[in-house]
């Protein structure tokens, strides 16, 4: 018999295809690079390699947290494993809080490393648990890094969710005792820099700022909400470009994820010229997933890193730090936004 942690986790993956967005929506599209003419690059000087969690990986590409906690999902992550060992890209599983309520469900997670022996693999637990759970999860995968997701604005839609958060104290122990990267994720709302700040201050040193543009689980958790009644808060939160913008404000700055809504290797290229260390991508792999096939998915993310690479040689960048160096020009909206907050777009 399927508990409700394990139906829940189906109806998010059958919902975040359904509510799945098209390009035209990216908040990226509010961000245009200037085209450079005249590289002086040919694409084998180009080198997209770069260093995240005391690792080098062969792009600065992250497969974001999707799935595990039933056997659909189960099959997935197998599939995500194959996808992160074929193109040397860091992979992250779900929630797997699931687990601490049903042991039984861990394997639905552990076959990511049946697929991705080598590969650097992320667990992923919700806030608020203790140091020995982060453990557990940890070694359930033989992580080497561990997402800790921040999630207040899902708890408070979902019908049985979560009503009090009071995480950081968790956080903080969690920070200073794993021993391993730890990584505080959102989960599609964004981040201020007051609330980087606050990370900042407890020891943290890896964010995914995750914002409005990609899964969006303001949608999916109104959706199974009886009367559907939360919609007005379907554009709650900031955009990824937004919360990127902002961590201009930092003085001091941890390694930045950026995730929600990258779908093109454009829109990673633009947050990575907005300040970002990694870009996140999740959305998009499950829906080639659910869509298509495995073989037709990765070839399709094969030939979507090797179009990274050549939109690096157009911006003139030969390596993942000259990407920081781009002149953009940014829309109405979003010049007034970073007006509004005092951020400078220089």
């Amino acid at each position: 018999m399927t508990s409700q942690q394990s139906h829940r986790k189906d109806e998010h993956v059958s919902l975040a295809e359904k509510f799945h967005q098209s390009s035209e929506a990216s908040s990226f599209n509010q961000v245009r690079i200037l085209h450079q003419s005249l590289p002086e690059l040919g694409l084998s000087d180009v080198d997209p390699t770069t260093n995240f969690a005391s690792q080098e990986i062969a792009y600065p590409i992250l497969i974001e947290a999707m799935t595990g906690g039933s056997e659909r999902t189960g099959r997935l992550n197998a599939q995500i494993a194959q996808l992160a060992a074929a193109t040397h890209l860091p992979m992250a599983v779900g929630s797997q809080s699931v687990v601490l309520k049903e042991p039984e469900l861990a394997d639905t997670f552990s076959v990511v490393r049946q697929h991705n022996p080598d590969g650097m693999v992320i667990a992923n637990i919700g806030a608020g648990h203790s140091v020995a759970d982060a453990q557990a999860v940890v070694d359930m995968i033989s992580a080497d890094a561990l997402q800790v997701h921040i999630n207040a604005a899902q708890e408070i839609i979902m019908p049985e969710g979560d009503r009090e958060f009071y995480w950081l104290d968790q956080l903080a122990a969690i920070v200073a005792k794993l021993n391993l990267p730890v990584i505080v994720k959102e989960v599609g709302f964004g981040m201020t820099a007051k609330t980087v700040q606050k990370l900042i201050a407890i020891g943290v040193e890896y964010v995914d700022l995750s914002g409005r543009g990609g899964t969006s689980f303001a949608k999916i958790e109104n959706f199974r909400r009886p009367e559907k009644e939360m919609a007005y808060l379907d554009d709650w939160g900031l955009t990824t470009t937004e919360s990127l913008l902002e961590m201009r404000k930092l003085s001091t700055r941890p390694v930045i994820i950026a995730s929600g809504g990258i779908q093109t290797p454009l829109d990673a290229i633009k947050a990575l010229a907005l300040g970002a260390d990694i870009a996140g991508m999740a959305g998009e792999v499950l829906h080639h997933l659910i869509t298509t096939d495995y073989p037709s998915t990765e070839d399709w993310l094969l030939h979507w890193l090797q179009d990274f690479k050549a939109l690096m040689l157009l911006t003139g960048s030969k390596t993942v730090k000259d990407l920081r160096k781009q002149s953009m020009v940014f829309s109405p909206e979003l010049e007034s936004f970073a007006r509004q907050r005092f951020i400078s777009l220089e």
